[in-house]
């Protein structure tokens, strides 16, 4: 078992990660990463390689050789930026890293600064040999801007510098707490995430006096009657395999697991369990939809002034299976072909959804470290509605799963609720936990490689 020194440094890192404050708006200058990177490197007495494509936007790698240089190679590869927040929401302010009841408080606790910690935590393990020397290397790349699309990050890695992150396996987020069905206690793995197809979409019009709106084609009134339509109407419903999989695992009944899985009947169960917990309703609806949701809407010049001109964002979130075409398919129906024809749709965000086959020596690793922690095997694979940076490397063919283990001093649905949202918090003992099993996973993936 890991030296309970790496699990106590897992919690005061991700104090500091937490106070760092390195918070991505989205806005090229603001990250700073650069911060955090010095935290790691202070922990971890090492340099390794910074990359910055931009100031302050920068990543650090650090690469721990194997005793075969042709063994697979395994990448832990957590992100370092975190969203805004708001701190009249919260209950602690979010970037003081307040520990208190039993949990550390801040913005990036749960996403994902807990498991960055304590993947920092294990490969300090690995250099100072108090976990076994890997067969294939490991290589720790703590990345910039997956906050808002690994462009200063993880995707600029895999483009531009391949050879600081050439793997065979991927560990990175998202972790969650245990489920609890009537088949026993599953501990749930990310092994597929939607495809963000965010769209940008324009209505014009005709200027003048805003004094005499009488037949005047105003662009914020037809865009803004637009964005109701597609944010009120039935959204389509597709159940994958990815879905069909991790139903079972829910904590649900039998009935309700059965509707779950069928297209006509899913949306009158997300209903019935949203009475008693909207926010599992809302994740379950998210991932047995396309889902679409207008976020932004600008327009106009001038208050006296008839808009000729309204932009506004639609964020869209393509499951495994769906395709561009379905979503023209789809705005077409709600808006009618008249009103579609009248607005243009720009492409902001366009990837497939993406995932991996929950098998393989990661997968039995992982579940080698499940029967080691809580005593069962019994995974949950799991599709997340969110994008991480797995899927830089999953299109490439490698396999990637994002996993921790946490206590039970949060459910599911809570932590579902923390993310980008107020009082994100983990417990102590989530971020020691999820350093050991963490730990583990490393040792068997190693040992499962060396038995081949």
């Amino acid at each position: 078992m890991l030296d309970t020194r790496y699990q106590d440094a897992a919690v005061d890192l991700l104090a500091d990660l937490i106070g760092n404050a390195c918070v991505n708006t989205g806005d090229p200058d603001s990250g700073n990463e650069i911060v955090s990177v010095r935290s790691i490197q202070e922990y971890l007495g090492s340099e390794g390689t910074v990359v910055e494509p931009h100031p302050g936007r920068a990543s650090v790698i650090f690469r721990l050789p194997g005793s075969d240089p042709g063994a697979p190679r395994l990448l832990l590869i957590p992100h370092l930026d975190v969203v805004p927040a708001d701190p009249s929401s919260w209950s602690h302010d979010p970037f003081a890293a307040t520990i208190a009841d039993g949990f550390v408080w801040g913005r990036g606790a749960v996403d994902m600064l807990n498991v960055t910690a304590s993947m920092v935590a294990v490969f300090k393990a690995l250099a100072d040999g108090a976990i076994q020397r890997p067969v294939g290397d490991v290589i720790l790349a703590a990345v910039a801007d997956e906050e808002a699309g690994g462009t200063y990050g993880a995707r600029y890695l895999v483009e531009n510098r391949w050879d600081l992150v050439a793997c065979e396996a991927v560990l990175t987020e998202v972790a969650g707490p245990l489920l609890s069905s009537p088949d026993g206690v599953s501990l749930p793995v990310t092994v597929a995430e939607k495809g963000p197809a965010w769209r940008k979409v324009t209505a014009r019009g005709v200027a003048g006096h805003g004094s005499q709106p009488y037949g005047r084609n105003n662009a914020v009134v037809d865009l803004a009657s637009a964005f109701s339509a597609i944010g009120s109407s039935p959204q389509p419903v597709l159940i994958t395999p990815q879905w069909a999989r991790f139903v079972p695992h829910l904590p649900i009944d039998a009935r309700l697991a059965s509707d779950l899985l069928d297209a006509d009947t899913v949306d009158g169960a997300i209903r019935e369990i949203a009475e008693s917990d909207p926010t599992l309703a809302r994740w379950i609806h998210a991932c047995t939809h396309l889902t679409l949701s207008p976020n932004v809407i600008t327009g106009g010049t001038k208050s006296n002034v008839v808009a000729a001109l309204a932009e506004g964002d639609v964020d869209i979130r393509l499951l495994p299976g769906q395709e561009a075409d379905d979503i023209t398919d789809h705005l077409r129906k709600v808006l009618g072909p008249n009103r579609f024809d009248a607005l243009s749709f720009e492409p902001m965000l366009d990837m497939a959804a993406n995932g991996t086959h929950p098998s393989g020596d990661m997968w039995e690793a992982i579940a080698d470290a499940a029967e080691v922690h809580i005593g069962t095997r019994r995974l949950a694979p799991t599709l997340t509605p969110v994008t991480t940076d797995a899927r830089f490397f999953r299109e490439r063919g490698i396999p990637a799963f994002g996993v921790g283990l946490f206590d039970a001093s949060v459910t599911f649905p809570e932590m579902l609720e923390m993310f980008h949202g107020a009082d994100e918090r983990v417990s102590v003992q989530s971020v020691r936990s999820t350093t050991a099993f963490l730990a583990t996973v490393v040792e068997r993936f190693s040992a499962r490689v060396a038995d081949r």
